[in-house]
């Protein structure tokens, strides 16, 4: 009987494998997480409105403030949907577009150097395509080869660089994660939320995600304490749901504010939350002294470049030199800060 049942149970998630969330074991998590997370969104909102009836009435009102509301919820789980299906930037990506962008150079190269015969005017081209895409691929790869090492110290190895899981060489940041199996660009961390990595591509849609989740909440837990005030005198089981509810959000709040600040620093000294916490054990960052930030470029230039200077998904960045470590490195005086050092 109850390998009948396994059997059934079996074929069913078989049956349902054009549903690629739920015939994989891990996107199947996934999308469970994601519609816990929609409901517990709605299950507060639904609760508010269902026991406070004065702001049903405040709604008829002045219908501005609860549209504000209700349009911060929708914008809340939109960049959540957004983030969650935004590529972190793998490094696969960014050979390959190394690789074409390459390759297309070659490509017109090749073509302005191949004989032409002119007929009533036109210009006809005539081009090997197999030793073409040969040449293509081949400098293809030693382009990404040469442009990884040149982002590294002379003297470094191949074999140092290389990611033994995806056999490609990695640049500076990048890191394989072993739950998406891919090594990411500036390499933060893996949210089991979103259900995917956070890195150079989605780092900002992070932030933005965490900063529109902690108004919400914020916003939420202020008409939650409105509604415990003036019902004091309403049904204990209600009252006793909302506090419930609001003891609830209070910690997640909380996480929250601690999680945006992290950020926050973390933006501001153009860090990742890997490159902070497992600095020690980083090549690169392993003989850095502490307090020193080697890709930091001054609080304002970081800001500007993670939140408006994204002209590309793949923009990569090589390791300082020891000059530039040393200026890094040097203590900040008087003058340093009226010449807005820290800024710039």
């Amino acid at each position: 009987m109850v390998a009948l049942c396994g059997g059934i149970f079996r074929d069913t998630w078989d049956g349902l494998s054009f549903f690629p969330c739920l015939s994989d074991p891990a996107r199947r998590s996934t999308f469970c997480l994601k519609v816990a997370l929609v409901m517990l969104h709605l299950i507060y909102a639904g609760v508010l409105f269902e026991f406070d009836k004065d702001l049903i009435q405040k709604t008829k009102q002045d219908p501005w403030y609860t549209t504000a509301y209700l349009l911060l919820l929708a914008a809340t789980l939109a960049q959540y949907f957004i983030t969650s299906g935004s590529s972190p930037g793998y490094v696969l990506d960014a050979m390959r577009a190394a690789n074409e962008t390459d390759a297309s150079h070659n490509r017109t190269s090749i073509t302005s150097n191949q004989p032409a015969s002119s007929k009533n005017g036109s210009v006809v081209i005539t081009i090997d395509r197999n030793q073409l895409e040969k040449n293509l691929l081949g400098s293809g790869t030693t382009s990404w080869a040469k442009l990884v090492m040149d982002m590294y110290p002379p003297g470094t190895s191949v074999r140092s660089v290389t990611c033994t899981y995806c056999n490609i060489m990695q640049p500076p940041r990048a890191k394989h994660c072993h739950d998406c199996d891919k090594c990411v660009l500036q390499f933060d961390h893996h949210c089991v939320w979103l259900g995917t990595c956070v890195g150079q591509g989605n780092h900002c849609r992070f932030w933005w995600y965490i900063c529109s989740e902690t108004a919400l909440s914020l916003w939420t837990g202020t008409l939650y304490i409105q509604y415990l005030k003036s019902h004091v005198s309403k049904l204990w089981w209600s009252y006793a749901i909302v506090i419930l509810l609001l003891a609830a959000l209070s910690i997640c709040l909380f996480f929250l504010l601690l999680l945006l600040l992290f950020h926050s620093y973390l933006i501001l000294t153009n860090q990742t939350t890997y490159e902070l916490v497992r600095r020690r054990r980083i090549p690169y960052l392993r003989n850095i002294p502490e307090r020193v930030f080697p890709f930091s470029k001054g609080a304002c230039r970081n800001s500007y470049e993670f939140c408006c200077a994204r002209s590309s998904m793949y923009r990569m960045e090589p390791l300082p030199t020891a000059q530039e470590l040393q200026e890094k490195s040097r203590p900040y005086t008087c003058l340093d800060f009226f010449a807005c050092r820290c800024c710039c």
